[in-house]
């Protein structure tokens, strides 16, 4: 029987910072939202080249803090950093795929795609305004839906978190009360709710909880066979969470105007577009040793390449060449690293 992606997470997890226990041992830490196709990449990775990837999958702040401190090859974080704060620790960004964030719940009759709400709703949700599923401002939005007198379980995440940051963003954009009243970060002050850590965890206590909602990146919502909702975006059209929705979205990202990657993604324009779109973000650090850096490198472009199926398979936004090409630029002018370099990707 194949364990759950919330009990495999929580053992990833649970692994200590530890040195690289080899010469051709990566390691690394942060958000849990691109842990699972990461997974995919570092086991393929791992039989192509014999070089293994150590991954704990802790949130971004905490992906955040190690790099900082030194104790990781490379971090992730669906918060990009402003280039201040880059410059300021000697690190360096670049967007790795895009993710995107659903809101879950459990609702006894309810199944995926039944409901919809719009982001003014899912802020009063979270705000503790709207308590009851029966509520009228649920009633309007999901008339034939059987909502049922039963009080809302509010989820949130715990730990210092990127998917966070975003989901917290696009409230902001959604209800500029909860903008100047919580506003968006990587950890908020909630006014309401229960706290899981780490996408596993958020998923955990929605799954554990009847009457709750919470917010996951898209993997574990399917992979985990979570009721999710659609959404009406900027356009005030109904949309699915959908790998055409997250691509219409993605479409809209435009490195090329900003400076560091530093782009937020989250209620994109259009009538496709999915409301709840980030970059995630690989950190990596200017005064590692060149020899660390280009292994760290040479996975990160083989997941970049080679592993673009693996992200459309389990719904992630694979960037396309123009972007990669940005990407890898990048990596010469800020790491000095020649690119494209011979590495495992079959380019």
């Amino acid at each position: 029987m194949k364990r759950s992606l919330i009990a495999v997470l929580a053992m990833s997890a649970a692994i200590v910072s530890a040195p690289a226990i080899a010469a051709d041992t990566l390691n690394g830490a942060g958000g849990t939202a691109i842990y699972p196709v990461l997974q995919v990449w570092a086991q393929d990775y791992k039989a192509k080249t014999g070089a293994a990837v150590n991954y704990q999958a802790i949130g971004s702040g905490g992906g955040i803090a190690q790099i900082k401190a030194k104790t990781v090859d490379f971090a992730n974080s669906d918060k990009p950093l402003k280039p201040d704060e880059l410059d300021k620790d000697g690190l360096v960004q670049f967007p790795q795929v895009i993710i995107s964030i659903v809101p879950v719940v459990n609702i006894p009759g309810i199944k995926s795609g039944e409901l919809v709400i719009d982001g003014k709703t899912l802020a009063d949700i979270y705000l503790g305004n709207i308590k009851k599923w029966n509520d009228p401002a649920l009633v309007k939005l999901n008339p034939k839906a059987k909502l049922p007198d039963m009080a809302i379980t509010v989820v949130h995440r715990s730990d210092g978190s990127g998917t966070t940051f975003n989901f917290t963003n696009y409230l902001g954009k959604a209800d500029p009360y909860w903008q100047s009243q919580v506003g968006s970060d990587t950890s908020v002050q909630w006014p309401v709710g229960l706290g899981g850590k780490g996408n596993a965890g958020v998923a955990a206590y929605v799954e554990q909880t009847q009457g709750s909602i919470g917010y996951v990146e898209f993997a574990y919502a399917i992979q985990n066979h979570m009721t999710h909702m659609d959404m009406i975006n900027a356009a005030g059209k109904r949309v699915m969470p959908t790998m055409d929705a997250f691509q219409a979205a993605a479409g809209n990202a435009d490195f090329s105007k900003v400076k560091d990657f530093y782009l937020i993604l989250t209620d994109q324009p259009g009538a496709k577009s999915w409301p709840i779109t980030a970059a995630t973000y690989m950190l990596m650090r200017k005064d590692y040793d060149a020899g660390k850096n280009g292994d760290v490198l040479k996975f990160l472009d083989y997941a970049l390449h080679d592993g673009q199926a693996a992200s459309r398979k389990l719904d992630y936004v694979p960037f396309p060449q123009s972007v990669v090409k940005q990407i890898e630029a990048s990596w010469t002018t800020e790491l000095g690293a020649a690119w494209p370099a011979k590495s495992a990707s079959a380019h």
